[in-house]
């Protein structure tokens, strides 16, 4: 049976490819919801609110608001509908909400859905693995667009998640971002954040690892959300034939033992 696909978010740039995609990659789309008045893609059954669309889908893909996490976890564990969130900026108490709701559906969650960025995390892990925090200070500089809200946006948070965890340690106790005045030496095996914001940059994402004796950087540049589009959906497709859990896109690319 095909897969039914629903879209939070519908109206928006991303919602709009989120369309195309899922109808390229010949999965049903049953729909999507956005705020009143919102100019829907021709075509699109607009339901009334969450609960009707995940009634109405197998999947909901969600790139909306962090304001909107928990009452979408709530009502997509109450219709059994798998979800494939892409919304950034979240809060402990959002993420506390969406690993809960994993219990009971499957939970596709990820900073983001670029098969080349989620390789880049991986890949940041085992160099922080393999290089001495005391010898190597990890910095990440992400430029985004001028509309984004959140700083520092949710993949780079990931590639600082991936490096504490090579280092063994979690990012909030060792995270440094926006750095102004007088702030002192740099303490050692702290990972830094700086955030640009500026035109229509899609993302722009590098690490940097410095040594007194060489740099070593690997960056990521996406030039059309297309790329976040195909691998949100990619990953519909994916976690709909699993069970509940709380899955990410390096399942889906087979980066862990998931």
């Amino acid at each position: 049976m095909r897969l039914r696909i629903g879209i939070a978010g519908v109206a928006g740039r991303m919602g709009r490819m989120l369309v195309e995609e899922t109808r390229a990659a010949g999965a049903i789309l049953a729909g999507g919801i956005d705020r009143p008045g919102a100019d829907v893609p021709e075509g699109v059954t607009l339901f009334a609110d969450i609960a009707a669309l995940a009634a109405a889908s197998d999947v909901v893909i969600d790139f909306t608001h962090a304001s909107t996490a928990r009452p979408h976890a709530a009502a997509l564990a109450a219709k059994q509908a798998a979800w494939v969130i892409g919304t950034t900026g979240l809060s402990a108490e959002d993420e506390q909400a969406v690993a809960a709701t994993a219990k009971s559906i499957p939970v596709m969650y990820a900073p983001n859905y670029s098969p080349g960025v989620n390789l880049v995390m991986a890949l940041a892990e085992r160099m922080a693995a393999a290089l001495p925090a005391d010898a190597y200070d990890a910095e990440i500089v992400e430029m985004h667009h001028r509309q984004k809200v959140d700083a520092p946006s949710g993949t780079a948070l990931g590639m600082g998640r991936a490096v504490a965890a090579g280092r063994g340690v979690k990012l909030d106790d060792v995270m440094q971002s926006g750095r102004d005045g007088h702030t002192g030496a740099r303490a050692a095996g702290a990972i830094g954040f700086a955030a640009l914001r500026g035109g229509q940059v899609v993302g722009d994402h590098t690490l940097l690892f410095a040594g007194a004796t060489e740099h070593i950087s690997i960056s990521h540049q996406a030039f059309d959300r297309r790329v976040f589009a195909t691998g949100a959906v990619r990953a519909g497709l994916w976690v709909r034939q699993r069970g509940p859990g709380l899955y990410s896109m390096m399942d889906v690319l087979g980066l862990t033992g998931g």
